[in-house]
C-alpha cells in the first residue's frame, strides 16, 4: 500500500467521464482548450491504462481507493451476487472491500471534498466519511438540489452556487460539478478535492463533433480557474470511448444470451452487462464486456472455440485468466470473460435492449480499445511509461507533485 503525502496546500483530480485523449488532443488543436493547452506546456502529459471492464465504477473507485478491482472489489456497476443469488446494481457501500483515499485523509484530519454527478457513486465515493464535523463534503449533481448537512456536509448545492438542477442527461450536469467544485475549492479549501464528470456527451458524439468540441471549451474555463486558484491538479478519465455502429449508424451488437441458449439450453446460461445501471437512455446498457455463468458440464474449450469465431467477439476468457490478466475479484465474475472488437458491442438478448432512444449512432466503452485514457499533471513530475501509468495513480502523484 502505498503512502500518500499530505499535500502542502492543495490537490485536485478531475475524472472527465468518457474522455478519450482523441477528445482532448482535437479540442486543444482547434483552440477549444486554451487553458488545458498552456498546463500541458507547464506541465507533464501522458496516456495512462483505466482498469477493466473499462466502465464508470470500477475506474472512479480505482481512482478512488488507488487500486484495482481485485482490491476494491467494485468489477461492474452490476453483478451477480452469489449470496443473494440474483442481479444487483454494485452501488453499495457494503461491496467496498478497500478504504478510499478520502477517508484516509479524513480519518488523518484532513478536509475532503467530492463531487460526483450521478448518485450511484456518491454512496461508494463517501464511503468512511462523516458529515458532522465541518471536515467532509460529498453530492452529486443528479441530486444537488437535495443535499443537506447530515448526509452530505453541504446544504441545498443549487442554492450554494446559484444554478438550476440540472438534468441528468446533459452536458449542464458536468459542468456543475466543475462550477461547485471551483467554488469550493476557493471558499471552503479542502485538502483533497475529487471531481468525476459524467459522459452523456462521449456518448453521443465524436471527438471531431462541434458539440463535443464545444463541450470541452467550457469544461476548459473552469479547468482554468481551478488552476489559476494554485491547486495541484491531475485530470485523467474513466475510460475512453469508441463508435459501436456500421457505416449506416446501425449498432454492432453480438447477442451471447440468444447464442448460449442455442448450444447449452435455453436460460441454462447467465449473461451479466456489468454497463447496466440506471442511466440507460444513451447506450442501451450495451457495452464491450460481459461476463457469463455456465452449467458445470458445459465443455468451456468447445465454448471458447464458438466465441472466437463469432464476428465482434475480440478476446474469450475463463476466469482465472481474466483474473491475473485485469486484476479482477474472482468470486464477482462468472466462468468465463467476453470483449468485443473495437467497434462492437455485447447485449443479451434481442428482446432485452431498447434502442428506440438511441437518437445518435451508437458510442460506448467496456473492452481494452477504451483502455487508454489521459494522464495530465499541471507540474512538471517524473511518470512511468504510459503501459505502466494507471488512471488510479492519480491521487498518488498529484500528492507527489505538490510536495516537489
Amino acid at each position: 500500500d502505498r503512502d500518500y503525502k499530505i499535500p502542502e496546500k492543495n490537490v485536485t483530480v478531475i475524472c472527465l467521464d468518457g474522455s478519450d485523449p482523441s477528445y482532448l488532443e482535437i479540442a486543444i488543436s482547434q483552440g477549444y482548450m486554451p487553458n488545458l493547452k498552456k498546463i500541458i506546456k507547464n506541465g507533464t502529459s501522458r496516456v495512462s491504462h483505466c482498469v477493466i471492464p473499462s466502465f464508470t465504477n470500477p475506474n472512479n473507485m480505482s481512482i478512488a481507493t488507488g487500486q484495482p478491482p481485485s482490491v476494491h472489489g467494485i468489477c461492474g456497476n452490476y453483478f451477480y451476487d452469489p449470496e443473494e443469488k440474483k442481479e444487483i446494481m454494485m452501488n453499495d457501500v457494503k461491496f467496498l472491500r478497500a478504504p478510499t483515499i478520502f477517508s484516509k485523509f479524513y480519518k488523518n484530519g484532513e478536509k475532503v471534498a467530492v463531487i460526483t454527478a450521478k448518485e450511484k457513486l456518491r454512496k461508494l465515493l463517501g464511503a468512511g466519511l462523516s458529515f458532522n464535523d465541518n471536515r467532509a463534503i460529498c453530492f452529486s449533481s443528479e441530486l444537488a438540489s437535495k443535499t443537506n448537512l447530515n448526509e452530505n456536509g453541504i446544504s441545498k448545492v443549487t442554492d450554494y452556487i446559484n444554478e438550476n438542477q440540472p438534468n441528468t442527461y446533459s452536458a449542464e450536469l458536468s459542468k456543475f460539478v466543475l462550477q461547485a467544485g471551483l467554488k469550493i475549492l476557493k471558499e471552503w479549501k479542502p485538502k483533497i478535492l475529487y471531481l468525476s464528470t459524467t459522459d452523456f456527451i462521449q456518448h453521443k458524439y465524436s471527438p471531431d463533433d462541434k458539440a463535443a468540441k464545444n463541450f470541452y471549451f467550457e469544461i476548459d474555463k473552469f479547468i482554468g480557474m481551478i488552476n489559476d486558484l494554485g491547486s495541484t491538479l491531475v485530470l485523467t478519465a474513466d475510460h475512453g470511448m469508441n463508435s459501436k455502429h456500421d457505416q449506416l449508424g446501425k449498432p454492432n451488437i453480438v447477442y451471447i444470451q440468444d447464442l448460449f441458449d442455442e448450444w447449452v439450453g435455453k436460460c441454462n446460461a447467465r449473461v451479466i452487462l456489468p454497463i447496466t445501471d440506471p442511466y440507460v437512455l444513451h447506450h442501451g446498457s450495451l457495452g464491450s464486456f460481459a461476463t457469463v455463468y455456465l452449467p458445470k458440464d458445459v465443455n468451456l474449450k468447445e465454448i471458447i472455440i464458438k466465441l472466437k469465431n463469432i464476428s465482434g467477439i475480440g478476446f474469450v476468457m475463463k476466469s482465472n485468466d481474466a483474473v491475473k490478466k485485469f486484476k479482477l475479484p474472482k468470486d464477482r465474475i462468472g466462468d468465463l470473460i467476453i470483449i468485443s472488437t473495437k467497434n462492437s458491442t455485447i447485449g443479451k438478448s434481442k428482446k432485452d435492449h431498447n434502442l428506440d432512444n438511441l437518437t445518435e449512432p451508437l458510442r460506448s466503452h467496456g473492452g481494452t480499445s477504451e483502455i487508454e485514457v489521459p494522464f495530465i499533471v499541471n507540474k512538471k513530475i517524473k511518470l512511468p511509461s504510459s503501459s505502466k501509468l494507471k488512471n488510479y495513480d492519480a491521487f498518488y502523484f498529484a500528492c507527489e507533485a505538490d510536495n516537489m
